[in-house]
């Protein structure tokens, strides 16, 4: 591969960044170490010189997009160097360089701001060596892939839970939290770049700190709470067996850091849950989101469910059915159990006809579109602050969300009226829903 970056390689490069919101961080820090190298990053492959393709490796419908989207993109730009990183490689690096000889470069995830010294012919270990940490010091993103105004935080990398159907202790190894004054001082700096929406995550960032023998988001936020600037903080990815209670008070009393959790549940059979290598039980759950609504009226909850689980049977279903109905989760997200090589599951039996978990899946689906329509009815007439991400092209309307909805998994606000300004906040009111989506016209009142 070196031999083929000459004088005659444009330095100009392209990222397809695939997979989750951490992956898209990692695709950040690619972009500020390779411009702080004196490469030119362009938003367009035709424009490259070097295509990085940021892989997914969690499940096989992301593995095989990934492979897709390299090959893809080797076929479509003969003359481009095209680099496959990230989770797929770090996993599968060496079968992928015997299988895929087009593609010119790999490099792992767990040092993404290496891509640099790649690429000037510096041959560097792209799969992590033992005691090399995951989250060094890294470059200060410049660029971001999300919308204006709003930018992920990765808070800690890898995971200790070892759920027993999940490849990302595999693929990114054990919990390794940043500290909470390195955590602090980017949130500041991101604000002064324009930043308005921090959404801080990590693969449970309640879990944060754990390594270190002691968990502290709590403490984060305290940390963040000190922050003068205006700003919004919104926490994703929560264990439901390791939230901190204490962040409830917290969140409470700073209005800055919205009640927004993203609890992925993943069931509500007891015996499922113990197979899946969880701790809780489906009347804990309920319990867990009764205190969280008790303590913030306005909370919002977003969730996933794990249908098709090796040993999932009609009670076991019955019991997520039930647990669906009572919880009332605003939103909810379902995928269908994946067999990863290396997880404790991988062996586990009996395994769920694939047609039986989709015709479960569907079912969940169609339950929760009335529970989430039902709550977001509720929401007509309300105020609140809407951070536009993009103008409508040809009519007089603009796209953003409120503190109710993520980016990318929610539903959006549809904002009346135009020269709204990506980026900014605007107070709105809520008048109609459409669909997932609601609708609503400046709020004058101010």
């Amino acid at each position: 591969m070196a031999g083929r970056l000459s004088e005659k390689v444009k330095k100009t490069f392209f990222i397809e960044s695939l997979g989750c919101a951490k992956n898209q961080v990692d695709s950040e820090v690619m972009i500020a170490a390779l411009t702080g190298g004196g490469w030119e990053y362009v938003r367009d492959p035709d424009r490259a010189g070097v295509i990085i393709v940021n892989t997914c490796g969690f499940i096989r419908e992301a593995k095989e997009e990934s492979i897709e989207t390299a090959i893809a993109l080797r076929i479509n730009y003969p003359d481009a160097i095209i680099v496959m990183a990230g989770c797929l490689t770090q996993r599968y690096r060496e079968s992928l360089q015997k299988e895929l000889p087009e593609i010119d470069a790999f490099c792992g995830n767990r040092n993404p701001e290496a891509i640099s010294g790649l690429l000037a012919g510096i041959v560097r270990a792209d799969v992590r060596a033992p005691g090399e940490s995951a989250v060094p010091a890294r470059p200060g993103r410049t660029i971001f892939l999300s919308y204006p105004g709003s930018a992920y935080v990765k808070i800690a990398d890898g995971c200790d839970n070892c759920c027993s159907y999940c490849s990302i202790p595999i693929i990114r190894g054990g919990l390794e939290s940043r500290n909470v004054g390195e955590v602090t001082d980017e949130v500041k700096q991101l604000i002064r770049r324009g930043i308005i929406e921090v959404n801080v995550i990590a693969q449970d960032v309640g879990s944060f700190g754990g390594d270190r023998g002691h968990r502290e988001l709590p403490a984060l936020l305290r940390s963040l709470a000190s922050i003068r600037d205006e700003f919004r903080l919104r926490l994703l990815y929560i264990h439901p067996d390791n939230f901190p209670m204490d962040i409830l008070d917290i969140i409470r009393d700073d209005p800055r850091f919205l009640p927004y959790f993203d609890i992925p549940f993943q069931h509500a059979s007891g015996r499922i849950l113990t197979a899946m290598g969880r701790r809780g039980t489906g009347g804990g759950y309920l319990r867990l989101l009764d205190r969280i609504r008790k303590a913030l009226p306005d909370a919002v909850v977003r969730s996933t469910f794990l249908l098709g689980f090796p040993g999932e049977n009609e009670e076991d279903f019955a019991s997520l059915l039930e647990f669906q109905a009572r919880a009332e989760i605003n939103w909810l997200g379902c995928f269908t159990y994946s067999r990863e090589e290396g997880t404790k599951a991988a062996g586990m039996r009996p395994r769920v006809k694939k047609s039986v978990a989709l015709k479960r899946k569907k079912e969940i689906e169609s339950r929760q579109i009335p529970i989430t329509e039902r709550w977001l009815d509720r929401s007509i007439g309300r105020r609140v602050e809407v951070l536009i991400e993009e103008p409508v092209a040809g009519e007089d309307l603009a796209i953003g969300r409120s503190y109710m909805q993520a980016p990318e998994v929610d539903g959006l606000v549809v904002v009346r009226g135009g020269n709204r300004i990506p980026g900014r906040m605007e107070r709105v009111r809520l008048i109609r829903r459409n669909g997932v989506d609601l609708e609503g016209i400046p709020d004058e009142t101010g």
